[in-house]
């Protein structure tokens, strides 16, 4: 262990690492992590006689939500969540996982149960699903609509969504010259490309996965193209590409594909991308992601003032995997997306930090207030009344509740209520008997004029 002195001495400068994350007013979480160092090595200067001391932390790679983000998340969730749902464990038997991730599986945790059973944690979860034999291509264009709608109702900003197959990929890679045995090792590294220039994945090819440099340069040539129909044309006449069966049944599939977006009016947010490729390996047709063109925290922004921030949406094909756990082997074709669902919770919360509304919190539609002491028990019989009719109620401003019921001394005496608007700060006498009601028909009006604002700025 470090003597005494060496430990203080890294204590002071753990201590301007933190001074100066927080005087540059960086991201809460590095802070917080520095923090935990600082705390950490502090600790260490402690009596040993003394109780241990424990200290509140986030593993590496969680974080923990306030009311604030979780009320943006909802946000997140609540537009993804509009089908069938069901819940599974968040972790599997490793045998189960380490069979379909292919290169990917390092990004998987490991982790043991008291059976001794190995188990590990899945990284990913598939949000939308379409499992079942239907015509050629409707499952895959439909996937692709929903994908579109979800980021335009989240407002997001500018899109694509870039789509391939895999059937094509291993066409290309058979008239490059790559051996069978190379193809997902070679599949992972074009993967890269929305990460890094070819020219890293060129080396990598050669020098790490051992392909040839010619056959590296053919790849080059073909993960550099992106357009639509005319593209698909043009690749359905070369030479190279016509002489492998799965490129040209993969080209066919894109064809009808972009046919079907057109028909669904998303056209201009699909792109056909050869360079991507999605590593897993359990794809077997169409692949997709969803990636933002640029973005700002500030919604008016210009395009030149907005940052990319990549993939916010990925999935694809995977009519192999299904079966792979029927006793019989059954095929059942598949097909889904995975909403990222973290970055847009990012960008979101970003957002709203930018933003001065503050963000509600809560489902709650009414404040209970009494205007003068003593009335405790008289603004308990109202917010029971108010329970009984399926009224929430609770705090005011900082929640962006929407309405207030005030009691005092005068409206007991006149067997009233006063009703505020809170964001206008309207009020008017309501009867006891109709308040209710009243609230009721409050809350409709606005949630009406709140939805026709909505649908206007879309």
């Amino acid at each position: 262990m470090a003597d005494k002195t060496e430990i203080q001495e890294q204590i002071k400068i753990q201590g301007e690492i933190v001074r100066k994350l927080k005087a540059d007013k960086a991201n809460k979480q590095q802070i917080a992590d520095e923090v935990g160092k600082l705390l950490e090595l502090k600790a260490k200067l402690g009596d040993d006689q003394q109780p241990k001391r424990f200290m509140l932390k986030c593993p590496k790679g969680t974080r923990d939500y306030n009311p604030e983000q979780m009320a943006i998340r909802e946000v997140v969730v609540l537009n993804v969540m509009d089908a069938e749902t069901i819940d599974t464990p968040v972790f599997e038997l490793k045998e189960t996982l380490t069979g379909k991730y292919g290169e990917d599986s390092k990004l998987i945790y490991d982790l043991a149960d008291q059976g001794g059973e190995s188990l590990s944690l899945r990284y990913d979860l598939t949000d939308f699903d379409i499992a079942g034999v239907y015509d050629l291509m409707l499952p895959d264009a439909e996937c692709l609509k929903i994908v579109s709608e979800i980021l335009t109702s989240l407002d997001l900003g500018s899109f694509v969504i870039k789509i391939n197959h895999r059937k094509l990929l291993d066409g290309m890679f058979a008239a490059c010259g790559v051996p069978d045995d190379k193809f997902r090792v070679i599949c992972s590294a074009v993967d890269k490309l929305d990460k890094t220039f070819w020219d890293d994945v060129r080396t990598e090819m050669i020098d790490e996965k051992g392909l040839d440099p010619q056959s590296a340069d053919m790849i080059g040539c073909f993960v550099k193209l992106n357009g639509g129909i005319d593209l698909v044309e043009k690749l359905l006449e070369d030479e190279n590409l016509k002489k492998q069966k799965l490129a040209v049944e993969g080209l066919e599939e894109i064809k009808l594909l972009l046919k079907y977006c057109q028909l669904y009016g998303i056209a201009d947010k699909i792109l056909f991308d050869l360079s991507l490729a999605r590593g897993l390996d359990y794809y077997t047709g169409v692949i997709c992601e969803a990636i933002l063109h640029g973005y700002s925290h500030k919604p008016s922004a210009s395009e030149e003032d907005s940052v990319s921030v990549g993939s916010v949406a990925g999935g694809g094909r995977y009519d192999g995997l299904v079966g792979m756990f029927d006793p019989k082997g059954k095929k059942v074709p598949c097909v889904g997306v995975s909403i990222g669902i973290e970055r847009i919770f990012s960008i979101l919360e970003t957002r709203a930090q930018a933003s001065d509304l503050k963000t509600r919190r809560t489902e709650t539609e009414v404040y209970v207030v009494s205007a003068q002491k003593n009335l405790v028990e008289e603004r308990m019989k109202l917010c029971k009344e108010l329970w009984d009719n399926n009224i929430k109620f609770q705090y005011c401003e900082n929640y962006r509740i929407p309405f207030a019921v005030i009691i005092g001394q005068s409206e007991l005496e006149n067997n009233v209520v006063t009703l505020r608007n809170v964001a206008t700060r309207e009020e008017k006498s309501v009867g006891r008997d109709v308040m209710v009601e009243v609230i009721k028909n409050e809350l409709k009006q606005l949630s009406l004029q709140n939805n026709s604002n909505n649908s206007g700025g879309t």
